[in-house]
């Protein structure tokens, strides 16, 4: 059977979905969504363009104010929109159409029918697969072929060009102990018990990460087609910041491109990629100190970008771990004592983050960030240093 007649007689098996159907339309029922079940109803009859119209009318519900508003009703409505809609594209061979509505369905839809979200993308990886190993043209084919194949060169790293770019004695600062290898125990007693930042080395060398992620054609092939959330601007407190959904191969190329003065910062920030896509989480291992004390994991998220992107002076309620995977990032921390030097927020939204921008300080307005005449200082790196790292969120 060829590929085209294969794609015409496929679907995709959506078993919570046929189970849960009739509660959840009458949910949604309840909350007004009169006109969604009923192009819901068409949609799993074989109207496409229904489940497309349904699709338009659950996204609108998702946007209607902010997201914590968001009835969560809704999001199970635009999870069962997407599976539709996922289905029509899959039966016409459209896989890349198909892996985008899945996508859309778990980054912005609810956790009811997350398994046939998962289920269907692996379904739908696997037709594509196929279908690229047939000859079939792929977009991504011609984008491997282009350009280098590394994110980060080693020869980028200049430490003398990166000593003039931070602020001084950055590097030097012996405040943070750095340790390599260190044991679970000396972990909790020296450090976490007390409340002490600390550097580990040499404990990620066997990550299969280290390796591929720094390759360009490996990160295409896993993850190129797959839609995920990406922030534009330097920082989410600038007034031109703002988020956008586009495929990892797209944003690969502005990550590769960012090197232009001009170009904004794209940066895939805070976003629990492992779990969205799982081929990535094989590159991994959680490190056994996210476990110190008892403790468990509460999130494990990605953050990759290009030099120029930058997180504002914020703290987060939980234990951070960093992993640093590809390229290198500067952090700084100060002690909590100094929480009144730093002008959080006073809005609830924000009160996590300091008013003042470590870039270009305004005394003035903040005569507190200067510390016995020592002015607080924060640099970003050159244009030419990529980051990616992912964090870990632990709670004790």
């Amino acid at each position: 059977m060829s590929s085209s007649s294969a794609a015409a007689t496929a679907i995709i098996p959506t078993p919570v979905m046929d189970s849960e159907s009739s509660a959840l339309l009458e949910s949604i029922t309840s909350h007004g969504g009169y006109a969604f079940t009923r192009m819901a109803i068409l949609a799993a009859a074989g109207d496409q363009r229904a489940a497309e119209a349904a699709c338009e009318m659950a996204w609108e519900q998702l946007h209607s104010g902010p997201w914590h508003s968001v009835l969560p009703v809704w999001r199970e409505a635009y999870s069962m929109a997407c599976l539709h809609v996922a289905k029509f594209h899959f039966s016409n061979g459209e896989f890349r159409d198909a892996l985008r509505s899945l996508d859309l369905g778990i980054i912005m839809g609810g956790p009811l029918l997350r398994k046939d979200l998962d289920s269907a993308i692996k379904l739908v990886s696997a037709a594509k697969s196929r279908q690229y190993n047939n000859g079939v043209a792929d977009d991504n084919k011609g984008r491997e072929n282009a350009g280098s194949r590394l994110l980060v060169h080693p020869q980028e790293f200049d430490k003398l060009e990166l000593l003039r770019i931070l602020p001084i004695r950055s590097l030097s600062s012996k405040i943070v102990a750095k340790r390599s290898a260190l044991s679970l125990e000396a972990f909790l007693c020296e450090y976490f018990l007390l409340g002490s930042p600390v550097i580990i080395t040499d404990c990620m060398a066997h990550w299969p990460a280290t390796t591929r992620w720094n390759n360009v054609d490996y990160l295409r092939r896993v993850a190129g087609d797959r839609t995920v959330p990406v922030e534009v601007g330097k920082n989410y407190l600038c007034s031109d910041w703002k988020q956008e959904l586009i495929t990892f191969s797209d944003f690969l190329e502005r990550v590769q491109s960012s090197g232009s003065r001009s170009k904004v910062p794209t940066y895939l920030a805070q976003h629990q990629l492992f779990d969205q896509i799982n081929d990535l989480s094989k590159d991994i291992s959680i490190p056994e100190y996210c476990y110190a004390g008892g403790g468990e994991l509460r999130s494990l998220n990605a953050w990759f970008g290009p030099a120029g992107t930058v997180t504002p002076l914020h703290h987060d309620p939980h234990h951070n771990i960093l992993a640093q995977v590809v390229g290198k990032k500067y952090v700084r921390l100060y002690s909590a004592s100094y929480c009144e030097e730093l002008y959080p927020y006073s809005e609830t939204m924000l009160q996590n983050s300091s008013q003042v921008d470590l870039d270009n300080i305004d005394e003035v307005k903040f005569p507190k960030s200067a510390f016995g005449g020592v002015m607080i200082l924060e640099s970003q790196w050159g244009s030419r240093v990529m980051v990616v790292s992912f964090f870990m969120y632990v709670t004790s």
